[in-house]
């Protein structure tokens, strides 16, 4: 960890930690996205339809949080933000996995769609592909900082 980063919390341009570089910034940009869209849906479902579905909608709050804590994370770097980041990709996995799963085998579990739902058909499946493109980045990040070191 670097004098600067110990001071700050997050490490300037070009120094070691630094996880918006290359893919990262398409990686910020992705969950930025994703942030903003699951927030403004979730906020509008629970303020006008909770009641017809609240499991539905409180699985897609929970995804807007997990969304918006990972593009913090991502923006803030370091070695303490990335482990962070990996364990909530894995856990944005996981849920995606199981949410997509449940929703294919128990639908009427599920009178409206999640972000989740059908491994996120609703939103051309980045919500599959985004924690596989986070965790392959973060190891990726942590590997090439290894090496360097």
């Amino acid at each position: 960890m670097t004098a600067t980063e110990t001071e700050t919390g997050a490490p300037g341009p070009g120094r070691p930690g630094r996880l918006v570089k290359g893919p990262g910034v398409l990686l910020v940009w992705l969950y930025g996205v994703m942030s903003v869209g699951a927030v403004s849906r979730s906020i509008y479902q629970i303020a006008t339809e909770f009641d017809r579905a609240p499991l539905a909608y409180g699985l897609s709050a929970v995804a807007a949080v997990v969304y918006a804590f990972i593009t913090y994370t991502l923006v803030r770097g370091g070695e303490t933000a990335r482990r962070a980041a990996l364990v909530c990709c894995a856990a944005e996995l996981a849920g995606v996995l199981v949410v997509g799963t449940w929703t294919l085998l128990e639908p009427s579990a599920f009178p409206d769609a999640t972000v989740w739902s059908d491994y996120g058909y609703g939103y051309v499946f980045i919500p599959v592909l985004l924690p596989l493109s986070g965790i392959w980045w973060l190891r990726r990040a942590r590997a090439a900082e290894t090496a360097a070191a």
